[in-house]
């Protein structure tokens, strides 16, 4: 008879280094061992029968993107899904969005093995109920189950000893995505425009060409990489600013477009290489959809109020399972038309839209492929170059980069004297670290990390990431020369503090 032991999620979640981040599951890809992700993937199950959301389909929809420590730990989590009675449609590799819609259309749970934009020696787990993404309550519920392992499944290093086979991948997943999209637009919609696709490593590569293609475009291909590259959208590297421009100009492009490593969150430029911002982009796109209410994270552009586009405007927490919930209490208050963005790029879709006569059903998690297309629909209805459409919004620019190698304990110690109960107290401690280099502080906020106004009007918003050792700043200005350098100010400042506690 078989051994069992009993593993605690919230004891796995202290002590292996796996644990949720700001969506799904994140770890360095040495400590997401085989025994983790079973173990995960068991606590899912559980989690899913205890809230009832099977409704009584034992089948789940599994994929993931081009990191090479994937296919692992996808066999880990199938492994754990045989074993508990599962059966398993392997859509292969694909974008994140991609695996999504297809387990909602089909009323199943999905889980997607990525690690998104995080660097390659890192890897994660996103888990997706039949209606959609987990939320906070649902990670939370995951985190008290304790589950049941067979102990002689696995080596001393937690490795699998028999790890069950994948079935042989389908195509399903993939080819309703791509129909998603070439069937909601004109069949010409892009016929004159000449698009780049920077490639890299992102799992979405593939399909962003056929889409463009299949729409009239002229596709150039670009920068395609077996290597993984760690694409970030909010914190995108000097070689990619000049790459983007370099391109636009060698092959005379209209408008460069990419995407992070799972596909969820997008990268447009303009025609001449200058990377949009993804809350720019955001508030774009929500207009050519039509949405009347938006929903989207504290740190976002404030152009999406100032504009007056929209009948009702959300702030939430930074993470799309709180702009899901934002989204979802807004259908509850009676709205419609209600979307969400997030200042990565990452466009979600509570409600069912009719766009050129054609229904776009609702996808609540975040999609990077109707961005572009969505941008490029509203430059050929104003008859512009993409650039042209920054004039339909306030002028107000945002950046963000960030500080790698900052630990979760130290971003604590530095934000803690900010995030007390006592408001007067929090813009005092702001105000004696920050001040000298940022210039007089009015405001504070506190709802996800510290949001500064400035008696400028502009903002500096300093959090830590949720997936990776990194501390996060955005800023805001009606210069972007000026919220650029009041980002370097801010950095350069928190580095220093940094290496004088890190000697």
């Amino acid at each position: 008879m078989r051994e069992k032991e009993s593993l605690s999620i919230d004891a796995l979640m202290r002590t292996s280094g796996v644990r949720f981040g700001t969506s799904g599951a994140r770890g360095l890809a040495k400590d997401m061992t085989d025994r983790i992700c079973y173990a995960y993937t068991k606590a899912f199950l559980a989690m899913l029968e205890e809230k009832g959301a099977l409704g009584g389909k034992k089948c789940v929809a599994i994929g993931g993107d081009l990191r090479p420590s994937t296919p692992r730990i996808l066999t880990a989590v199938a492994s754990a899904l045989i074993d508990a009675g599962f059966t398993i449609e392997h859509c292969g590799r694909l974008p994140t969005p991609a695996l999504a819609a297809h387990a909602i259309s089909r009323g199943m749970a999905g889980i997607m093995v990525t690690g998104s934009h995080i660097p390659e020696d890192r890897n994660g787990i996103k888990f997706y109920k039949p209606d959609g993404e987990i939320l906070k309550e649902d990670e939370q519920c995951m985190r008290e189950q304790s589950v049941g392992l067979d102990a002689e499944l696995f080596d001393e290093n937690g490795s699998l000893l028999e790890p069950r086979a994948l079935p042989t991948p389908t195509d399903t997943a993939k080819e309703a995505y791509i129909r998603r999209y070439v069937e909601l637009f004109p069949s010409q919609l892009l016929k004159g425009r000449r698009i780049g696709v920077y490639e890299h490593s992102t799992v979405a590569r593939d399909m962003l060409c056929e889409i463009l293609e299949r729409l009239g475009a002229e596709v150039v291909p670009l920068g395609r990489s077996e290597v993984f590259i760690p694409v970030d959208t909010e914190a995108i590297r000097d070689e990619d600013e000049r790459l983007a421009r370099h391109w636009c100009s060698k092959h005379e492009l209209d408008c460069l477009i990419s995407a992070d490593g799972d596909g969820d969150r997008p990268l447009v430029s303009d025609e001449h290489g200058r990377w949009m911002r993804g809350d720019v982009i955001g508030i774009l796109c929500a207009r050519m959809l039509g949405a009347r209410c938006v929903v989207t994270p504290i740190s976002s552009n404030t152009a999406v109020e100032r504009c007056g586009w929209f009948e009702r405007v959300i702030r939430t927490r930074i993470g799309s399972p709180y702009v899901i919930a934002g989204m979802q209490q807004a259908e509850h208050e009676g709205l419609s038309a209600i979307v969400g963005y997030e200042a990565n790029g990452g466009f979600l879709q509570q409600s069912d839209l009719t766009i050129n006569g054609h229904l776009l059903p609702a996808l609540p998690t975040r999609d990077a492929i109707i961005v572009p297309l969505a941008i490029l629909s509203l430059a050929e209805q104003m008859n512009c170059q993409v650039s042209g459409l920054n004039k339909l919004l306030p002028q107000r620019y945002t950046f963000s980069d960030r500080l790698k190698d900052f630990s979760a304990e130290r971003a604590r110690e530095l934000l803690a004297p900010m995030l007390t109960d006592d408001d007067r107290a929090n813009l005092a401690a702001a105000r004696a670290l920050l001040q000298d280099a940022l210039g007089d502080i009015v405001a504070i906020d506190t709802t996800d990390g510290v949001r500064l106004v400035l008696a400028s009007g502009d903002i500096v918003h300093i959090r830590p990431s949720g997936n990776a050792p990194e501390l996060r700043c955005y800023t805001e200005s009606d210069s972007e020369d000026t919220g650029i350098r009041l980002n370097r100010r801010c950095l350069a400042l928190l580095s220093q503090w940094l290496e004088e506690r890190n000697p």
